[in-house]
């Protein structure tokens, strides 16, 4: 007896001995201090928020690498909000924005460490122009943004609706808050609180004690001021780094090359340095185009469609009806592939009006694990483009954002699945004018094969960009994906993981091409797109 009951717990020891990180894993408390303000979180909010705190913990390899980025960069966000003034807190929204990537560009066009776009970082001081980009400047950023957030909470008197305001506006918070949160010291989070917020609270549950865990003791990140004009060639050799190295670290300088006047540059230096120096950890860069988060719902890869559908509610009870909405619309989880007159009974609702929120027809079916509205979609939704992606189609599209399938497709001028590209920018509020090509951004083997090197944890030396392209023309001899479409069938006992190894991709990559939930539900006879190196 004895015996039997000691294998699991040898099997869990084990099993924490190859992953540490799931023994330390935060668990999100009932009661929280964030900036002046004290959190009271229901039991409600802390299962939906602790989701997103074991999200990052998911890869362990990644969280690492991620957490020296946190330790190579946060001492200077810390510095550039203390001061103006800005409650050190703050400082996990540059995590949740950009994963602490220099040049991460999301799909409307925000660029840098806070994700700025180019009219805002100028109306707080930064310089944006071809060359120099604060944006990508973790000192000239961190400044911009505690402007910004200062400036709000200045009007709205309240840190959380302030942070929120990162998100949505100052003029959009005020809209959706109102008054009811000026001067609270004492706020209740729970299903109703904006996600955005709810997210942000993941990331500094899951940061907040981890700041020395993978540090090296060897390298530290030095600022110098260094008098322009020159090239990074000439400082390269001045600080005995090279010349690559710093311009992964200075991406802020356009071409590689400092003009005229005053500037700080960073660099990694071996061992200690003067006290007046700026003295942060460094990371062991992988081996690849770093761009991804152990999340998938809060990767700077592809960080706008990831981050949708949103959910908030009782996602314990995602099944059932009235529990969770699904881009703030009231919506429900497929537990199980069935028919959608089967489903909509289930809810409580009937199939002609199920199927006409969804945009279905009687014979398509109900596939486990995906979202499904219970209330009419939006005709705009609240990211301005996306990105298509293999596998994806107009129905899928329509779905991941809550956006009426009409309206995506009079906006952009598209009938049919047949006219979708990958690496189309599809717009998702302002209609296409009439006459304007739709733009195309190389997305598919580069994309590919970065997600599964990362998922391998290989380790390189350097960082180039990201892989949230930049909308632009791409060349008609690259337009044509050099990956292979493959339809795999579902078998009896097959998962996610193995199919994945079979042809040699990702599960992430699986599951964007497939839009398989976050609980990785495949069925028996489903079929499976695939796109092979």
């Amino acid at each position: 007896m004895k015996s039997r009951h000691l294998l699991p717990l040898l099997f869990l020891v084990q099993l924490l001995s190859i992953h540490p990180l799931l023994a330390q894993i935060p668990q999100v408390p009932a009661q929280l201090e964030f900036a002046d303000l004290t959190l009271k979180i229901t039991s409600q909010a802390q299962r939906e928020i602790q989701l997103d705190v074991d999200a990052q913990y998911r890869n362990p390899s990644y969280f690492k690498v991620k957490q020296e980025r946190v330790n190579l960069y946060l001492p200077i966000v810390e510095r550039e909000l203390r001061n103006q003034g800005v409650p050190d807190d703050l400082k996990y929204l540059v995590i949740q924005e950009s994963g602490l990537i220099p040049d991460a560009v999301s799909t409307s066009n925000a660029v840098g460490f806070w994700q700025f776009k180019q009219g805002t970082a100028e109306e707080v001081g930064m310089r944006v122009d071809a060359q120099i980009d604060d944006r990508k400047n973790i000192a000239a950023s961190s400044r911009g943004a505690a402007a910004y957030l200062k400036k709000h909470n200045n009007q709205l008197d309240n840190w959380m609706t302030a942070l929120v305001s990162y998100q949505m506006g100052l003029g959009g918070a005020k809209s959706y808050f109102g008054t009811q949160y000026s001067g609270k010291k004492v706020v209740e989070v729970d299903r109703n609180t904006h996600w955005y917020f709810k997210k942000f609270l993941a990331h500094k549950i899951a940061f907040e004690n981890q700041t020395v865990m993978f540090a090296s003791n060897q390298q530290r990140l030095t600022e110098v001021t260094v008098q322009g004009p020159a090239t990074m060639a000439a400082l390269a050799k001045r600080f005995g780094v090279t010349e690559s190295h710093l311009k992964e670290y200075n991406k802020w300088a356009g071409h590689g090359k400092i003009p005229a006047g005053s500037y700080t540059i960073f660099f990694v230096k071996e061992g200690s340095l003067p006290v007046e120096t700026a003295v942060i950890k460094t990371e062991t860069r992988p081996k690849t185009n770093q761009k991804q988060t152990a999340s998938s719902k809060n990767s700077p890869a592809y960080k706008q469609a990831n981050s949708f559908p949103r959910i908030s509610g009782n996602t314990t009870k995602a099944s059932q009806p009235n529990q969770i909405t699904v881009n703030e619309l009231d919506g429900v989880q497929a537990s199980k592939t069935t028919s959608p007159e089967r489903f909509s009974q289930e809810i409580g609702l009937k199939e002609k009006k199920f199927l006409k929120l969804n945009d279905l027809d009687a014979n398509d079916r109900i596939e486990s694990g995906k979202y499904y509205y219970t209330e009419k979609k939006k005709t705009s939704a609240e990211v301005e483009t996306h990105i298509v992606m293999p596998g994806e189609t107009l129905w899928s599209i329509s779905q991941k954002y809550g956006l009426r399938l009409s309206s995506l497709k009079s906006k952009n001028r598209i009938r049919k699945d047949s006219d979708l590209k990958a690496g189309m920018v599809l717009n998702l509020i302002d209609p296409r004018k009439r006459g304007e090509d739709i733009q195309i951004v190389p997305v598919a083997l580069p994309v590919q094969q970065q997600r599964t090197e990362i998922a391998a944890s290989e380790p390189r030396a350097t960082e180039n960009r990201t892989v949230e392209y930049t909308p632009r023309p791409q060349p008609e001899s690259q337009k044509a994906s050099t990956a292979n479409r493959v339809t795999h069938s579902v078998s009896q006992g097959e998962t996610l993981f193995a199919i994945s190894k079979r042809y040699g991709v990702s599960v992430d990559e699986l599951k964007s091409w497939n839009n398989i939930g976050s609980q990785n539900i495949i069925s028996i006879g489903q079929k499976l797109v695939i796109f092979t190196p």
